[in-house]
C-alpha cells in the first residue's frame, strides 16, 4: 500500500507515478555534493546506467546533467558535430521536428526524412538518403511521445554501419528507457539521451546520456570548441569519470536529492532482470492495446511493429476533441495527456503506462484508466461496442 497522498493516477506519457522508495530517498538530509557519502551514491548511479543500457564496454561514458531530457541534443549538437556539417533526423513525430531546430541553432544541417503520421521511415527510403550525402549523424527517435511510434532501432544501425560505418548513430531514449530494450553494445550505437521522469521513474530535472567510444573521439578530434559551455564535454567529461570512481569533483553543482532518486530507482529496476521488466511492458501494452480497439478507437500507430511499450496514443471518435473527455476522465482518478502532434493535436488522447504503473503487480492502474476511458467516452455520447 502506498504511502503517498491520495491523488489522481498520472498516467501520461511521463512523468509518471512514482515509487515509495523514489520519493523517500529525496527526502535525505541535505549533503555536500563532494562528500564521500553523495560521491558513492552518483558514481554507482554512473555504473548502473551502463547496465541499464546494455554496455559493457569501458570505453563507453554516461553522463548525468542537470536539466531535462531537451538538454541531450544541446549536448549532441555541441559535442559530437560542427557547424556546416550534416545531420539525418528520422522523424516519427513532434520531437523529431524540435531535435532538427536544435540542430540549426549550431548551424549543423538537419535534414528530415518523413514518415505519415503513426508510420516511420522504411529502411530502403534510409539507405537511400544515407547514400545521396555524408553525414555526421543519424537521429532516431526510439519512442516519440507524441505519436506512440516505436523506431527499428536494431535494425537501422545495422544499415549505417554497413552503408555510413562513419555516422554516428544517436538514439533519442527519453520514451523509451526502462521500458524498452537498448541494447547499446549489441546494436553498435554511439549516444542514448533520454530523461529521469518517464521509464526510468524518477523525478523530472535529469539529462541522461550514454556515449560511444566512437562517439567520445569524434569529439576529441574536432576543429572547434563546443558551441556551449554548459553543454560542453570538456567541462562534463572529467567530472563524470571522477564521480563514477568515487572521487569529489565540481563543474557545476548536481542535483544531490535528484542523484539520491536515481540511485534508487535504478537499483530497484536492476534488482530483476530486465527481461521481466520489458516482458511486464508489454504484455500491459498488448493488453491495453486490445482493449481500446474492442472500444472501437483507432491508434495513431496501426502496425503492431510500430506500436511502444510505455505508451499508447489514440484517436479520439465522432470528431470528438480531447478537452471535451479529459475532464471527464481526471473525474475517475485518471490522468491521460491530450495530443502533442501539431496537425492532429485536438483529435487524439495519450495513455502513458509504464514503470510502477504496469510492474508492480499490486496496483490497479491499469484497470482504473481502462474503466475511466469506457465511463467517459460513453458520458459525451459514444456508444461503447459490448
Amino acid at each position: 500500500m502506498s504511502k503517498q497522498a491520495e491523488h489522481p493516477v498520472l498516467l501520461i506519457p511521463g512523468p509518471i507515478e512514482l515509487d515509495d522508495a523514489v520519493l523517500e530517498s529525496m527526502s535525505h538530509f541535505s549533503q555536500s555534493h563532494v562528500s564521500p557519502p553523495f560521491c558513492a551514491t552518483f558514481g554507482e548511479a554512473l555504473t548502473m546506467l551502463r547496465k541499464l543500457f546494455q554496455t559493457a564496454d569501458p570505453a563507453s561514458q554516461p553522463f548525468v546533467v542537470s536539466g531535462s531530457g531537451t538538454l541531450g541534443w544541446d549536448m549532441v549538437a555541441a559535442n559530437l558535430a560542427e557547424r556546416g556539417e550534416d545531420a539525418l533526423v528520422l522523424h516519427t513525430g513532434y520531437f523529431a521536428d524540435s531535435f532538427a531546430d536544435c540542430f540549426e541553432t549550431y548551424g549543423i544541417h538537419a535534414t528530415q526524412l518523413k514518415a505519415p503520421i503513426g508510420d516511420r521511415p522504411q529502411l530502403p527510403e534510409v539507405e537511400k538518403a544515407l547514400g545521396e550525402k555524408k553525414y555526421k549523424l543519424i537521429t532516431i527517435t526510439h519512442v516519440d511521445t507524441s505519436t506512440g511510434v516505436l523506431s527499428e532501432v536494431k535494425a537501422l544501425s545495422e544499415l549505417v554501419r554497413r552503408v555510413s560505418p562513419e555516422t554516428l548513430v544517436v538514439l533519442d531514449a527519453v520514451c523509451s528507457a526502462g521500458s524498452e530494450e537498448i541494447c547499446f553494445d549489441d546494436w553498435d550505437l554511439d549516444v542514448v539521451l533520454t530523461a529521469s521522469q518517464k521509464g526510468i521513474g524518477c523525478p523530472p530535472g535529469l539529462c541522461i546520456m550514454m556515449c560511444s567510444g566512437r562517439a567520445m573521439e569524434a569529439f576529441k578530434d574536432r576543429k572547434t570548441p563546443p558551441a556551449s559551455y554548459f553543454a560542453s564535454f570538456k567541462n562534463w567529461l572529467p567530472i563524470m569519470q571522477n564521480y563514477e570512481a568515487k572521487k569529489p569533483s565540481y563543474f557545476a553543482t548536481p542535483p544531490t536529492q535528484l542523484i539520491n532518486a536515481l540511485h534508487t530507482s535504478l537499483t530497484r529496476i536492476l534488482s530483476r532482470p530486465l527481461s521481466e521488466r520489458f516482458a511486464a511492458h508489454r504484455a500491459a501494452s498488448q493488453r491495453i492495446k486490445r482493449a481500446v480497439t474492442a472500444m472501437g478507437l483507432k491508434q495513431l500507430a496501426e502496425k503492431p511493429e510500430n506500436q511502444a511499450s510505455g505508451m499508447t496514443a489514440m484517436y479520439l471518435p465522432n470528431d470528438l476533441k480531447a478537452p471535451e473527455i479529459l475532464p471527464n476522465i481526471l473525474k475517475k482518478g485518471v490522468i491521460f495527456a491530450g495530443g502533442l502532434h501539431k496537425d492532429i493535436a485536438a483529435k487524439y488522447i495519450r495513455f502513458g503506462h509504464m514503470g510502477i504503473s504496469v510492474t508492480d503487480t499490486k496496483r490497479d492502474d491499469v484497470d482504473r484508466a481502462l474503466k475511466a476511458l469506457r465511463a467517459s467516452l460513453e458520458e459525451v455520447g459514444y456508444k461503447v461496442p459490448e
